[in-house]
């Protein structure tokens, strides 16, 4: 028996968690599995897993994928007509429960609530900017659910002081990057009237960051390094880290789905009994958003 874990990408602390993630899961409960990445194709990423599924003697028993773009229903179609399980991460389906008794093979989904996280975003800003201003906010892309709840959540419990100026990214620093240096190209990309930068993962802020740090004029440059910057992922070995150091100001833990979606499947198959069709894990605020502290900008903004 073999789980096909497919990831998005591998230029994604969060993606790259995800595969240790159900590696750990593996070895723990003695499980083989399969990891591929799609680097943020949606056609390459179904063209591979329908590959797999039509494999000559392919032992995959189950497909656990955290889809690029929609929600992969055609590929799913495939995957439960040929027997396989099919597992999606930080997804919205509306074909699990049609799909799983038709062909009689568990169809789920495990995801993290995402408004949550947005409202987590807006709680962030208003403790640590409460006299409010503009925030540079970089979304996810478009393609799937994730940025566009994320988006939601943030517009719907940030206070009304505060202005959301939203650029487009792709998940990754290189995206973060390219698309805030771009930006500020812009005769009117100036700091004055911007109190913060937020983006939907911390790989796209440090992204920012970079971009920030590149400016010519030292002022500018300075104005921006010193606004609290906020990310999400929140993995130990970075997004955390970069708070230690002072990077950012906040971020948001989002919890490593992929290991729990194969564990939920894994011990499904061992005793026979169902999979719930959608199961959330929480996000929280690191540091926690009672612990922040507003940040003291220059009076000269």
């Amino acid at each position: 028996m073999k789980v096909l874990i497919s990831l998005t990408t591998q230029d994604n602390d969060y993606q790259r968690a995800q595969a240790a993630s159900v590696e750990s899961v593996a070895r723990r409960m003695g499980a083989h599995i399969e990891i591929i990445y799609a680097d943020n194709d949606p056609v390459l990423q179904s063209q591979q897993i329908l590959s797999v599924i039509q494999r000559k003697n392919s032992d995959i028993s189950a497909v656990i994928t955290e889809p690029v773009g929609t929600g992969m229903a055609q590929v799913a179609e495939a995957a439960t007509k040929a027997g396989i399980a099919w597992g999606v991460l930080n997804r919205d389906i509306d074909y699990a429960g049609r799909m799983s008794v038709a062909h009689g093979v568990p169809v789920f989904e495990v995801g993290v609530d995402q408004e949550a996280v947005g409202h987590i975003h807006a709680a962030q800003l208003a403790k640590l900017v409460p006299n409010g201003g503009t925030v540079l906010y970089i979304e996810g892309p478009a393609a799937g659910s994730a940025a566009k709840l994320r988006t939601q959540g943030t517009m719907a419990k940030k206070p009304a002081k505060i202005d959301l100026k939203i650029l487009k990214g792709n998940w990754t620093e290189e995206s973060g990057h390219k698309v805030v240096g771009s930006w500020l190209k812009l005769s009117t990309s100036k700091s004055h009237g911007f109190v913060a930068v937020v983006a939907q993962d911390d790989a796209m802020v440090i992204g920012a960051r970079k971009a920030f740090s590149e400016i010519a004029d030292t002022g500018e440059r300075a104005a921006w390094l010193a606004l609290p910057h906020i990310g999400c992922d929140g993995l130990p070995e970075t997004g955390q880290q970069y708070v230690r150091r002072g990077q950012l100001a906040a971020t948001v833990v989002y919890p490593l789905v992929a290991g729990i979606a194969l564990e939920m499947y894994l011990k499904a198959k061992a005793s026979g009994s169902p999979i719930a069709e959608r199961t959330f894990a929480a996000p929280t605020s690191y540091p926690a958003v009672e612990a922040l502290r507003p940040m003291v900008l220059s009076a000269a903004r």
